[in-house]
């Protein structure tokens, strides 16, 4: 079973309504004191940046990083920042921040290798070869194809904090494992009803998750 999250346009007054909760939040992430808007910004988006950060030729320490670096930057710029869909997305400036810590460390890389210091194997990538023209990463092609299994992860985790551990595994092994139902009833003794409710509840829950992300960042 795939999973299926479509996100409707809505009508007028739902796009205004979607457009004041977003900005709202980036509001609040203006304030350094914010825990809450913070803590679903880290756990929403530091795996994309750590993984497009690997994708681009960093190591893991290297990625790390790059996530730490770029939530800084964004503590520190998002009092500069307006929100503006007409000008560019909170998604296209996020990047962009991201772009550029991935190409400080590939060119610090780049200028160790040059001075005769001896770099890692992923040092001798292709792509460490082309820095610093940033425009030859391909981050935009990699970061538009991890944005949207990036929010299906987030919404996953937070879904995992408000079902039973019982009903997960039943869905994890029913939809994201892809067994069948006889193999998910022989497996873990329970009923075909119980797979079904647990599939149709938590994929309820994952679409509202989505969406629910996606009227906070874009």
């Amino acid at each position: 079973m795939r999973i299926q999250v479509e996100l409707a346009g809505g009508d007028s007054a739902e796009t205004a309504e979607f457009l004041k909760t977003r900005g709202s939040l980036l509001l609040r992430l203006k304030e350094w004191d914010d825990h809450e808007g913070w803590r679903l910004f880290f756990d929403t988006y530091w795996k994309l940046i750590y993984g497009v950060a690997i994708k681009a030729g960093l190591n893991h320490a290297e990625a790390e990083d790059v996530v730490q670096e770029t939530v800084l930057s964004v503590a520190k710029k998002m009092k500069d920042f307006k929100y503006d869909p007409a000008v560019g997305s909170f998604k296209g400036w996020l990047l962009k921040l991201t772009r550029w810590r991935i190409c400080d460390h590939l060119r610090k890389r780049r200028g160790q290798s040059t001075a005769g210091q001896p770099a890692d194997d992923t040092a001798r990538t292709p792509i460490v070869e082309r820095v610093p023209d940033e425009n030859d990463l391909g981050l935009d092609r990699i970061w538009e194809e991890d944005w949207q299994k990036n929010l299906m992860d987030a919404a996953i985790e937070r879904v995992k904090r408000k079902v039973g551990a019982r009903q997960y595994q039943i869905f994890d092994a029913s939809v994201i494992k892809q067994w069948t139902i006889r193999e998910v009833v022989k497996n873990l003794g329970v009923s075909t009803f119980q797979v079904y409710q647990a599939r149709s509840r938590i994929s309820k829950l994952l679409k509202q998750e989505v969406k629910h992300l996606e009227t906070k960042f874009l």
